[in-house]
């Protein structure tokens, strides 16, 4: 980790490029897709998102193999990260480059696998009680990091995904009907 502030060097020139080619109308919004598959016999969820692949599973009192984060857990994760990657462009951006030479974020919440069960319809189905904490080594002033903190709350993108009310649609397209099944 010790790279950080060297890392924190390339991150302000591709940022730099980037606002460039934002002022000069380069760039639009960018599509983003995820597909999940799911294995027979085992499962198991197979996240693919660009050319990356990402395996979900269940423990397993939840007739999982335990072969990877369930989907409450990687929310965690993509929280924590997002959370990270927002303040080393923040750091980035400042005029007087905030030095870091180490940087974690740990996000805790509560599952309750009880949700939906008989007698604990009251208990929510998503995870509840997020919370993070950044441990960040610098030798800062404490003030920089408290603006650095209102910084990153702002721009975090999957922060605030988490913080607003989101409008999420869905359908259901049945690719077999149950007389083709049986044909």
């Amino acid at each position: 980790m010790a790279d950080i502030d060297a890392y924190l060097d390339e991150k302000r020139r591709a940022l730099a490029a980037r606002d460039l080619r934002i002022r000069r109308g380069e760039v639009s919004p960018v599509p983003l897709t995820a597909r999940a598959t799911v294995e027979g016999g085992s499962g198991v969820r197979r996240i693919g998102i660009r050319r990356h692949a990402i395996v979900s599973d269940s423990a397993p009192d939840f007739a999982g193999f335990d072969l990877g984060p369930g989907s409450p857990e990687l929310q965690l994760g993509v929280l924590g990260s997002c959370l990270a990657h927002t303040i080393l462009i923040q750091a980035a951006l400042q005029a007087i480059p905030i030095p870091i030479t180490a940087l974690e974020v740990a996000v805790t919440g509560t599952f309750d696998p009880r949700a939906g069960a008989d007698g604990s319809e009251d208990i929510p189905v998503h995870p509840q009680d997020l919370a993070y904490t950044v441990q960040i080594d610098s030798p800062a002033d404490p003030a920089v990091i408290a603006a650095l903190q209102v910084r990153v709350e702002k721009a975090c993108p999957i922060l605030n995904l988490l913080r607003q009310p989101q409008t999420v649609g869905g359908r259901f397209v049945q690719s077999r009907t149950s007389q083709e099944i049986a044909a």
